[in-house]
């Protein structure tokens, strides 16, 4: 017979987001299990061996592994389980989990709540339908950063890289550092997908040259890649072939966005978003199936663990409650939607009451000396003056939910 394991909150997924929900759900008295499918708790930070991360949370600069070892070692010193190398194959909307695990074999897990925590994918040369040969030498910005960092292999000397995503850009530097050429960064958009700093800190420090509104248009060689052929694009983002050129290159790397992985949801009936790809959820981070809570990357891209983990003690915590029967959605709430340059506004729902909210954003476009303005039934809540937004950077306001009178809109006035 298939093993049956009971726990109140099972977490899928033991990234930044995984082991932040699973901890703040065990700080509320819950027996927590942890679902990962790698050989190690940590997620992509185990392969993000540069700085930056833990300034917000931990009120220190530190390195992914070293951010990662921090919550690891607190997951440790908890009465957590953890299944590593455990595939998830399926859930319903009993919250009933089936894991395949070496350890474990394939079993079922029933919970009174579930964490959905488990990152993003990139987007491939396929998904972006890159035209030309498929000759060695393309990888995504991720995988060219696990095999030089994990596996200690350099994958190219001469790179062109596509797309300025922050992973993209500080793979530039990390190729540049370890004795390779970066020729060049083309992006599609007039602006940079990633962090300002990364632009400062990864190119502009090292030299290394960018050119927007331009893209990949065909890449040749066989076996191996030999170069890439580029154009600038015009306003409906198609390439002007009559300007193409080329430039020899061994090595492409692919930072063309991220896609929060959901398969997972494919057989269940719940809400998501078109815009961040992800679920759409309450303040709680509760989905549309009562019981199932999301955070993290698998929700919304973000740009800083140090939220991802803010957003993760949410979920976790909510979570717990709920298996304790000590929350539902029966309460008054109103929606939150984005207008007038900002794409998005997340949560997607709150409640009316006492407290506070944090409300999370990002704009479609660079804007200069605007503002954003938060509204609810014709009273304005927020309204909050930006030197710059950019869409490579999430913003976040934070609203009392006791003015709350109608649904709340989020928009900018340039």
């Amino acid at each position: 017979m298939m093993r049956t394991m009971k726990f109140d909150v099972a977490v899928i997924g033991g990234g930044p987001a995984g082991m932040a929900a699973a901890l703040s759900a065990n700080g509320q008295g819950a027996s927590v299990v942890i679902l990962e499918r790698d050989v190690r708790l940590g997620g992509i930070l185990n392969q993000c061996i540069h700085q930056g991360f833990g300034l917000h949370y931990f009120g220190e600069e530190m390195t992914g592994p070293e951010y990662a070892d921090r919550f690891r070692k607190k997951v440790e010193n908890e009465d957590i389980t953890v299944m590593l190398e455990s595939m998830v194959l399926s859930l319903d909307k009993n919250k009933t989990v089936t894991v395949l695990s070496p350890s474990y074999g394939l079993c079922k897990i029933e919970a009174g709540a579930i964490v959905l925590a488990m990152g993003c994918r990139e987007r491939t040369a396929g998904a972006i339908a890159l035209a030309g040969s498929r000759p060695a030498g393309i990888y995504t910005a991720g995988m060219a950063q696990k095999i030089c960092n994990i596996d200690g292999y350099l994958v190219g000397k001469e790179v062109v890289i596509l797309g300025s995503g922050d992973i993209g850009l500080i793979m530039a530097r990390r190729m540049t550092t370890e004795g390779a050429k970066v020729k060049l960064v083309l992006e599609l958009m007039p602006y940079s997908s990633g962090l300002k700093r990364n632009i400062v800190q990864c190119l502009d420090d090292y030299g290394i040259p960018i050119k927007y509104s331009h893209t990949v248009t065909r890449v040749e060689g066989s076996p191996r890649l030999t170069g890439i052929y580029y154009a600038p694009v015009g306003p409906d983002r198609k390439p002007v072939l009559q300007e193409e050129k080329f430039i020899p290159c061994d090595t492409l790397l692919l930072s063309v966005g991220l896609i929060p992985e959901n398969d997972l949801l494919g057989g269940l009936d719940v809400n998501m978003s078109g815009i961040t790809q992800g679920a759409v959820v309450d303040e709680n981070r509760m989905t549309s199936i009562d019981g199932i809570f999301s955070c993290g990357n698998v929700l919304h891209v973000h740009d800083l663990v140090d939220n991802v983990s803010q957003e993760a003690e949410i979920a976790g915590r909510s979570a717990a409650l709920y298996s304790k029967g000590e929350m539902n959605r029966d309460y008054d709430s109103v929606t939150v939607s984005a207008k007038d340059g900002v794409r998005y506004a997340l949560p997607q729902r709150i409640g009316k009451g006492e407290g506070k909210v944090k409300l999370f954003f990002r704009v479609g476009d660079v804007y200069k000396n605007c503002r954003l303005v938060v509204e609810s039934g014709g009273n304005t809540l927020v309204s909050k003056k930006f030197m710059v937004l950019a869409p490579g950077e999430m913003g976040s306001v934070e609203i009392d939910k006791s003015s709350i009178s109608g649904d709340v809109i989020v928009r900018l006035e340039k």
